[in-house]
């Protein structure tokens, strides 16, 4: 059984004729033009956040402190992670560090146990410490100092870490940005609680931070 057709009028098939000449003419002069439908411009590597690992092999933490006002004591912790996100275009960054207290490593095996007990570090009631960050001042186009906070002993105290280099290079074998610097910065060690042998042995510390870390 098959449908009836309608017939189509001379007047709406004119119409219908018109409108699709037209399509095609369109479609004829955008292609001679080499234009197409405006799109939204994909965002570039700078406008996105960049995120990057700590690498432990090639990051470390030094600290020093003056001893009875004669020598500088120092020493280092081993036990270091984290990451870094920085977004260049705009200028902005965050930090996150955690460190091992229990990795503290003066190179005298007797002095490495009183800073782990609960004269000075605690290490077994405060295993870690933290560093947080997400104010970055930028010059040149690189991070040039770190605002943040660090927790330590149960006490938390702002901590800026001022860069005194920064470079980024593609690591040969991975293939991937490695980006990084040495970092310093200072604090009163009595603002976290930590006061046994004061004054003879001082209230500032000192830190050498040199960090690399693996975009991701």
């Amino acid at each position: 059984m098959s449908l009836p057709l309608t017939p189509v009028k001379p007047a709406l098939a004119r119409t219908i004729l018109l409108a699709a000449a037209l399509l095609a003419g369109a479609h004829l002069a955008a292609a001679q033009a080499g234009t197409a439908p405006a799109s939204a411009a994909p965002a570039t590597a700078a406008d996105t956040p960049a995120v990057y690992l700590i690498d432990p092999a090639h990051t470390h933490i030094q600290w020093e402190v003056r001893h009875f006002g004669t020598s500088t004591s120092r020493g280092r912790f081993d036990d270091i992670s984290g990451h870094v996100t920085l977004e260049r275009a705009a200028q902005r960054g965050e930090a996150a560090i955690t460190v091992g207290t229990a990795s503290i490593n003066s190179g005298v095996a007797p002095l490495d146990t009183i800073l782990r007990s609960h004269s000075f570090f605690d290490v077994k009631n405060y295993p870690q410490a933290y560093f947080v960050a997400s104010q970055f001042r930028f010059a040149g186009g690189q991070p040039v100092e770190l605002r943040g906070e660090l927790t330590l002993h149960g006490a938390s105290q702002p901590v800026s870490l001022r860069a005194a280099s920064f470079n980024c290079y593609e690591h040969p074998v991975l293939k991937r940005e490695v980006c990084g610097g040495d970092f310093e910065a200072e604090f009163s060690r009595s603002g976290f609680n930590i006061t046994y042998g004061l004054p003879v042995v001082g209230d500032t510390v000192k830190l050498q931070i040199g960090i690399e870390a693996i975009r991701q």
